[in-house]
């Protein structure tokens, strides 16, 4: 790209003086722009699928625009145009739009922004009538169908469609006819939320990682993710409901909830080491050692007795992580501090602006 520019600078040099005013700066303008493509942009132009969303790898590994792609590489990416494997999971579609936009305003090359826009009909599109949204569109088999939390997915498609919805900068420039259709999405996701939020012995707690589409009911995905309450997933969702600006008591209600069944969930006295060790087929472990200062929360809580389990690739829960298999010891996060600075200080400082 750089050896392109000098080149193209060159040429722009050469061009004989122009008597008239401004004509010269005109003409750089019009014709020797050096910035109106991105080699990155222009990767996730040839990734997109037909159906304006993109997919979260290709051969099986994560897509990394930053690397240098070989005609083999493009090849194979251009030939899944018409794959139905594109993705809300691992930020995919939000996070090509969000720099396709980035880049247009920079550069105001049009594709770029129709390409977002694509991307952006593409999340209204999968989004379901009770505003849920599906891990992947349009191929919704097994569980990629349900609500799916996991990783954030649907709340970063409505991070997108909110920041349309309010002309957040960089999206002022988008196709003002999707802006309505942005508004009513984002509502019916947050109503979503809601009606998803678990209730045990009638009252809120927190919510699973995914969520049948038609029932709401907590649902399985993965052979190791079980219908559970999620100490990871259900921060991210609290944390989304905190941004919006004026909650009804309903969101009010909900945050409350979920933030006291997390702080009643938190596991004292322990914490999690990641060890060497010969024995174990890749050198390493994951093991829980006492600490009396320590504090962890599990991913998996069962919905019947609230106590943290752990699943490997069996499908058979287990009240210890040392009992499951060590690839997914050490390839999963089964323990985490993910309330920690929700309960410690995001929620009391919501609080005093929210009472």
């Amino acid at each position: 790209m750089r050896t392109f520019n000098i080149l193209l600078l060159l040429i722009c040099l050469s061009v004989p003086r122009f008597s008239e005013a401004g004509s010269f700066e005109s003409f750089i303008n019009t014709n020797c722009r050096l910035a109106d493509t991105d080699t990155t942009a222009e990767k996730i132009l040839l990734a997109q699928r037909s159906s304006g969303g993109w997919p979260k790898q290709i051969y099986e590994k994560p897509f990394d625009y930053s690397y240098a792609w070989n005609d083999e590489f493009i090849k194979a990416v251009k030939s899944g145009v018409n794959f139905t494997d594109a993705t809300i999971d691992n930020h995919a579609t939000s996070r090509e739009i969000r720099q396709l936009l980035k880049v247009y305003a920079e550069t105001k090359n049009g594709k770029y922004l129709e390409a977002a826009e694509a991307g952006i009909r593409y999340l209204l599109k999968m989004q379901y009538a009770n505003g849920g949204f599906p891990q992947f569109f349009p191929d919704t088999s097994g569980y990629r169908k349900h609500i799916t939390y996991n990783d954030d997915a649907m709340l970063n498609a409505l991070r997108v469609l909110r920041d349309l919805s309010n002309n957040t900068v960089g999206f002022e420039a988008i196709d003002p006819s999707l802006k309505e259709p942005s508004t009513a999405a984002v509502e019916k996701g947050i109503n979503c939320i809601l009606k998803t939020q678990i209730r045990a012995n009638g009252k809120l707690t927190v919510w699973c990682a995914q969520h049948d589409h038609n029932t709401y009911l907590p649902a399985k995905a993965r052979a190791y993710e079980l219908p559970s309450f999620s100490g990871s997933e259900s921060v991210g969702i609290i944390r989304f409901l905190m941004e919006i600006p004026t909650p009804s008591m309903e969101v009010k209600s909900a945050i409350q909830a979920g933030v006291n069944w997390l702080a009643a969930a938190e596991i004292s006295g322990v914490a999690i080491q990641k060890i060497m060790d010969a024995s174990q087929a890749k050198g390493r472990d994951v093991v829980v050692v006492s600490d009396p200062k320590g504090k962890l929360w599990a991913r998996f809580y069962d919905l019947h007795t609230g106590k943290p389990f752990f699943c490997g690739r069996d499908g058979v829960k287990r009240a210890n992580l040392s009992e499951i298999e060590n690839e997914r010891r050490i390839g999963y996060a089964y323990y985490g501090v993910w309330p920690e600075k929700l309960i410690a200080s995001e929620f009391p400082k919501w609080l005093l602006k929210n009472k």
